[in-house]
């Protein structure tokens, strides 16, 4: 080991420790913070954040990161340090270009940006956060601007969640996917629905929490590697090595909603917990990638999860945890999960639907950023949208444009990450059975850990050495991403399931 590498990882151990100690403050401000320390902990996050801020912009490591792009010393590298480099390099150079009082105000404002939100959606008060948010939209538009002037914002912001993507890449994916999903939808509302009536009750918050610990043991989530909390808005975040941390949000009248968002949450975890630990410490090891990152979360939630077969093995064990399953045959359960009807809430909506809730922001957001639709009208487009995707229109903020975090966090851009990923599900799930076969009998038997010990090797611990296309190519042979195996997926499971 050279010297001048010797120095470079003791330098980034330095930044990863700054890093933690942010990560850490937003977990507990997203899961435990009271309303009086809110502030006390955006300051912190703001200081924190600004002094690893200040040293990977610093002359030192640009030096470092120049001497160790040398071919000379780049070669003698591990492929894992090769990647570090050249993607630090690239963020160093663009990072060099914001001002640190921008910087430090910018993350401040993120932080204090989503406990308002919060406050907001609970009062169903959009006046409260129209301010912040529209501060939160022009810091991110510049912020944009600094790091790459040449570039239109929402082109690099879109590049920031999902490398490889532009926007007519996704608009033509995302045509290709409504022009299936509307036809689709079509012929489900014409066809008899369940009766949900069955499921209605309260439901034990404990019992909910220890069947999420269930479930999340039974699709290999390693409770010695992560843990468990509550938050508003269920997510799941890395706080450094062998800590990979989900959380949850419990409804004493909806369950299966928690259910399903565990099994999502523990779809992102196990992907993270799953990295080769040749790439621990390094950039690998920070999959930025978030349609891919998205393909794990709801391929467990949708392509098993929802799967009958999934719950063959379990569902007698449901009804220990909660009794009132016990009256509920699997048949009708099974009915109720893949309910399809059009909803208000994004997080809610079955998976047909789901894609229109993503087209509707990412509509949005070109709205926002490439026709500067003043931030005041954005509620009453939303609900535009929203009647004119899904048929239905919002009566308050709540359930409209209040319902995401994503914009209180400055994550413009993330949206489509979402779609993208069940798009990238339907060609893992033809892949899989080609080397795997049915994965209804797979399931049925109780084999999912199976399924996930393939995604650990084919996916999960390359971590984001590769781009989400890099990585669909490799695995299905293709070069190009298609929604058309999606759509397959859809008409077969929903024809059967509604008889036309």
């Amino acid at each position: 080991m050279s010297e001048t590498l010797d120095r470079f990882l003791e330098y980034r151990n330095k930044m990863r420790q700054y890093g933690l100690a942010v990560s850490m403050l937003y977990w507990d401000l997203q899961t435990a913070t009271p309303k009086k320390g809110v502030e006390c902990k955006t300051e912190a996050i703001g200081f924190f954040s600004t002094e690893s801020f200040k040293l990977s912009t610093g002359e030192a490591y640009g030096k470092l990161l120049e001497a160790l792009s040398r071919p000379e010393e780049f070669d003698l590298l591990t492929r894992g340090i090769q990647v570090t480099v050249t993607r630090e390099k690239e963020e160093y150079t663009r990072y060099k270009r914001i001002p640190q009082d921008f910087y430090t105000e910018l993350v401040t404002l993120t932080a204090k940006a989503s406990r308002v939100w919060e406050e907001a959606k609970k009062n169903n008060d959009f006046a409260m956060f129209e301010p912040v948010l529209d501060q939160m939209i022009q810091m991110t538009k510049q912020s944009a601007k600094y790091q790459e002037p040449d570039m239109d914002p929402y082109e690099f912001m879109l590049s920031r969640y999902e490398k490889g993507m532009d926007t007519k890449q996704i608009e033509k994916l995302f045509e290709e996917l409504k022009s299936g999903l509307v036809p689709l939808l079509a012929k489900i509302k014409a066809a008899a629905k369940p009766d949900l009536s069955a499921l209605k009750g309260e439901y034990d918050l404990n019992a909910q929490r220890q069947w999420q610990e269930f479930l999340l043991k039974y699709i290999g989530f390693d409770y010695e590697g992560g843990g468990v909390a509550e938050a508003e808005h269920p997510f799941t975040t890395s706080l450094g090595t062998g800590d990979v941390r989900v959380t949850n949000h419990f409804y004493t009248d909806d369950p299966i909603n928690a259910m399903f968002s565990a099994i999502h949450e523990g779809g992102h975890a196990i992907f993270e917990q799953n990295i080769d630990p040749a790439f621990w410490n390094t950039a690998v090891a920070n999959i930025d990638l978030m349609g891919l990152h998205e393909s794990q979360s709801r391929f467990f939630e949708n392509m098993l999860g929802r799967n009958k077969n999934f719950w063959i093995p379990i569902y007698e064990k449901l009804g220990e945890y909660m009794p009132q399953f016990k009256e509920v045959p699997l048949d009708l359960f099974y009915r109720v999960i893949n309910d399809v009807r059009p909803s208000l809430i994004r997080t809610a909506a079955d998976e047909v639907t789901y894609g229109l809730h993503v087209i509707l922001r990412f509509e949005m957001e070109k709205a926002i950023f490439g026709e500067g639709v003043p931030t005041s009208r954005l509620p009453e487009l939303w609900n535009e949208k929203m009647e004119e995707l899904l048929g239905i229109r919002p009566e308050t903020d709540r359930e409209g444009i209040l319902q995401d975090v994503h914009w209180s966090n400055g994550y413009f851009g993330y949206f489509p990450s979402y779609l993208l990923g069940s798009i990238y599900d339907g060609m893992i799930l033809a892949q899989l059975e080609k080397e795997m076969g049915s994965v209804d009998q797979i399931l049925k038997e109780g084999r999912v850990k199976e399924i996930t010990r393939w995604l650990n090797e084919r996916i999960h611990k390359n971590g984001s050495l590769y781009t989400s296309g890099e990585v669909i190519g490799n695995l299905c042979g293709e070069g190009e991403i298609s929604a058309k195996p999606l759509m397959e997926y859809f008409n077969k499971k929903y024809s059967e399931l509604y008889g036309f």
